[in-house]
C-alpha cells in the first residue's frame, strides 16, 4: 500500500506543447525556472537538426539547462528536454523515476514530434502529478492530449489568444474543456511555477 506522504514524493513533470510563435514562448517561460523546478519536457513543432540549436540557444539564455531529449534519459529537476525534429517524445515511470523515450512512430495530427504524444503519455505515466501547458500554436495538436491529462486530474493551462502569435492550439484545447487554466504567458508561467512548488 501507497501512503499518501510517499504518493507527493512522485516526481513531478511540467510538459509543454508549442508551435508558431512558441520558441519565444517557451523562452519566457523558462526564464522563470530555476534549479528546483521540475522536470520539464517539451514539444516544438521544428524539422530535424533545428531542435538542437533551439536547446543549445535556450540553454545559454536561462537558468534551467535546456537539451534535446535522448532515448532514456531519466528526468531532473532544473533540467529542461526538447523533443528532436521528426521523433516523438513519450514519458515513461520505471520504479518510481520518469524517463523520456525517443520515438519514431508514425506522424499523429501531421506532426512528428506530436504534443499529443507527449500529453497523453503523460496522463497515464504520471497522473495528477503532471502538469500541462499549451502555447501559441496553429492548428489542433495538443488539445485531445490535454484533455486526457485534465481527466487524468493534472492541472492544465493554456496560453490566451491576446499573448499568443497563433491562436489556433490553446483555442482548440479551451473549446474541448481541457484547459483548467487560460492566462497570459507570464502570468500562465507563475501560475505553473507556483502549483509545481507547493
Amino acid at each position: 500500500m501507497t501512503l499518501p506522504e510517499q504518493r507527493e514524493r512522485r516526481q513531478r513533470v511540467i510538459v509543454i506543447g508549442a508551435s508558431t510563435g512558441g520558441t519565444e514562448a517557451i523562452r519566457v517561460f523558462l526564464q522563470r525556472c530555476d534549479a528546483d523546478t521540475p522536470a520539464i519536457v517539451i514539444v516544438q513543432h521544428m524539422p530535424p537538426g533545428f531542435t538542437a540549436a533551439l536547446a543549445e540557444r535556450l540553454d545559454q539564455d536561462v537558468t534551467v539547462r535546456v537539451l534535446e531529449a535522448v532515448h532514456g534519459e531519466p528526468l531532473a529537476p532544473g533540467v529542461a528536454l526538447i523533443a528532436p525534429g521528426d521523433r516523438h517524445v513519450v514519458l515513461r515511470r520505471t520504479n518510481n523515476r520518469l524517463f523520456v523515450d525517443v520515438v519514431e512512430t508514425p506522424t499523429v495530427n501531421r506532426h512528428r514530434p506530436s504534443v499529443d504524444v507527449l500529453f497523453n503519455s503523460a496522463a497515464i505515466s504520471c497522473g495528477a502529478q503532471a502538469v500541462g501547458v499549451i502555447l501559441t500554436g496553429m492548428g489542433d495538436d495538443g488539445a485531445r492530449g490535454l484533455k486526457a491529462m485534465r481527466d487524468a486530474g493534472c492541472e492544465t493551462f493554456a496560453q490566451d489568444e491576446a499573448s499568443c502569435v497563433v491562436y489556433g492550439m490553446p483555442r482548440e484545447a479551451v473549446r474541448l474543456g481541457a484547459a483548467t487554466h487560460v492566462l497570459p504567458l507570464r502570468a500562465l508561467t507563475n501560475a505553473v511555477l507556483a502549483t509545481v512548488k507547493r
